[in-house]
């Protein structure tokens, strides 16, 4: 409900800020028109995970509603709304096209209760719309806050120009941010499945200051737009270019990496080393666990991972194809973990994924909680693979090792999710 209540907030003061615009004229045009194409281009140039971070439309969307707090040469809220509106989706469209996905490219990861609803939904569907809604709203309320509070509008609070004017406008944008990632919290809530809590942590930290930079940067290009004019655009915005290529080719090195998560995992079922599906089955059930425990969607992608992976050291032992028959020895164990880090490694995965895979045989306090995460849900794939339920009684016998091996928070996440599938009670 929250997320219909913003996306018609939206579509009415977006509607109303058109039709106010184009019946007062729209006031600089060709600075308008210029900030248009720089959302829109950003729009298209968009980087990181999925794709869902557009750092130049969001600098040029902030910078456009902050131009009427350096000396007044903005549009005004209505104009700021609509334009920024009309550009983000503009930037948007060409998501929306049929066969297009909501990343770069296909989903590697295994289907299941416990994969985010988020990966692979079509960009047409709601995302599309979705970042649209946040650029107008956003730009909107620093319209507003400078409009209210610039000069011309309200003498007693301005205290003066320069680097009190700086200030101002920084501060705005990164209140602009906070709520930049309250609105995505919101909207992503239903189709992500996780907490609002969680979700407002994760867009503020990760990656760490990259939304409140991108609107930071914002105030830099109004200032520097009201000093030198249009030109400051390009001259702001070229040097970030590079910036974005190098996190596209960084995304696209991740999906490689998830890749060969899948083709490792693939290899230990064909060489008998795991029952069919054993990897799969964990790393569904590690996302899900460590979605129960509040980790964000990059540290939910290093569980998935490295859990596909955590059997591969099982391809040094003589028979592989008896290997997850009889408890090995604790030695054996780490022997196994520890090739299966260096195969990780070398095979270019990923370092984090290779360091959680080496650690699964750790004590536990010596192992990170990825490590413990996927320790207990193959312990708890093996029972039931062994021919032990489902259900509670399962559960009870990893609750009493827990002391030992096994972190009992992880193990009670377990047990919630598990409740949760209707799997055990």
């Amino acid at each position: 409900m929250p997320a219909t209540a913003v996306r018609g907030a939206a579509a009415v003061a977006g509607a109303t800020a058109c039709v106010w615009t184009l019946g007062q004229g729209v006031v600089r045009p060709g600075t308008a028109l210029a900030f248009g194409l720089l959302i829109a281009a950003g729009e298209l140039l968009r980087c990181g995970p999925g794709r869902r971070r557009a750092p130049l439309a969001a600098a040029g969307s902030t910078a456009y509603a902050l131009l009427g707090g350096v000396g007044g040469v903005g549009g005004g809220v209505a104009q700021t709304v609509a334009v920024v509106l009309v550009s983000a989706l503009a930037g948007a469209a060409p998501s929306a096209a049929p066969g297009r996905a909501a990343g770069p490219a296909p989903s590697t990861r295994p289907a299941g209760p416990a994969r985010s609803a988020v990966a692979g939904v079509p960009e047409r569907t709601g995302m599309f719309l979705d970042r649209p809604v946040r650029r107008a709203l956003t730009a909107g309320f620093a319209a507003v806050c400078v409009e209210t509070l610039h000069p011309g509008a309200n003498p007693a609070v301005w205290s003066g120009r320069g680097p009190v004017q700086a200030l101002f406008l920084l501060g705005v944008a990164l209140l602009t941010a906070q709520g930049d990632a309250l609105l995505r919290a919101v909207l992503d809530r239903r189709r992500a499945g996780r907490p609002l809590g969680a979700l407002l942590r994760e867009g503020w930290r990760t990656p760490p200051g990259a939304g409140p930079a991108a609107h930071a940067a914002g105030a830099l290009l109004a200032l520097a737009t009201a000093t030198v004019g249009l030109w400051a655009l390009p001259a702001f915005c070229l040097p970030l270019l590079p910036g974005v290529y190098a996190a596209r080719r960084f995304e696209a090195a991740r999906a490689t990496g998830r890749q060969t998560a899948v083709s490792l995992a693939r290899a230990t079922e064909l060489a008998g080393c795991v029952p069919a599906g054993h990897p799969h089955r964990v790393a569904s059930l590690s996302r899900a666990v460590g979605r129960e425990l509040g980790l964000s969607a990059r540290e939910l992608d290093l569980v998935e991972d490295a859990a596909l992976t955590h059997d591969i050291g099982r391809l040094s032992l003589p028979d592989p194809a008896h290997g997850g028959g009889e408890p090995l020895p604790a030695e054996e164990r780490r022997r196994i973990a520890r090739l299966g880090g260096a195969v990780v490694r070398q095979s270019g995965a990923g370092a984090e994924i290779a360091a959680v895979v080496e650690r699964q045989a750790d004590r536990r306090r010596d192992q990170p909680l990825p490590a413990r995460i996927i320790r207990a849900v193959d312990a708890y794939d093996e029972l039931v693979d062994g021919g032990a339920p489902a259900g509670p009684e399962t559960l009870d016998r990893l609750r009493r090792s827990a002391g030992d091996a096994l972190e009992p928070r992880v193990v009670d996440a377990l047990a919630r999710v598990l409740a949760l599938r209707g799997t055990a009670p």
